[in-house]
């Protein structure tokens, strides 16, 4: 019997990029948002503490199902096995958030 997938998933959240495994991710009900479920994180077996990494369990640890908006995704895939989770800032480097449109008084601004 085959293992189930293990995912990695790369995604903005305030200024930062998450790298989180999962076992299950899939497009949600609610329009415009990925689902995920069953977040892997690595063994406490290690010495050394990653503190992104545990910022990332604390961050998720009584967390059931997920749904990260789909603008927010740079990319997903499907791994061998989990790698450490992290969290790095997202200035700099070649890989930005997907522009949305302005927004004036509650509506959208039409200079986009």
């Amino acid at each position: 019997m085959a293992s189930e997938p293990i995912y990695k998933i790369t995604f903005f959240n305030q200024g930062e990029v998450y790298e989180i495994y999962a076992r299950h991710v899939f497009q949600s009900d609610l329009w415009g948002f990925l689902e995920v479920e069953e977040f892997i994180f690595g063994e406490r077996s290690q010495m050394i503490v990653d503190p992104a990494e545990e910022k990332l369990k604390s961050e998720f640890s009584d967390i059931k199902r997920s749904f990260i908006p789909m603008q927010s995704i740079v990319r997903i895939d499907e791994v061998e096995k989990e790698g450490a989770g992290k969290i790095t800032q997202a200035n700099g480097g070649n890989v930005s958030q997907f522009p949305f449109p302005s927004m004036v008084g509650g509506k959208p601004s039409a200079d986009v």
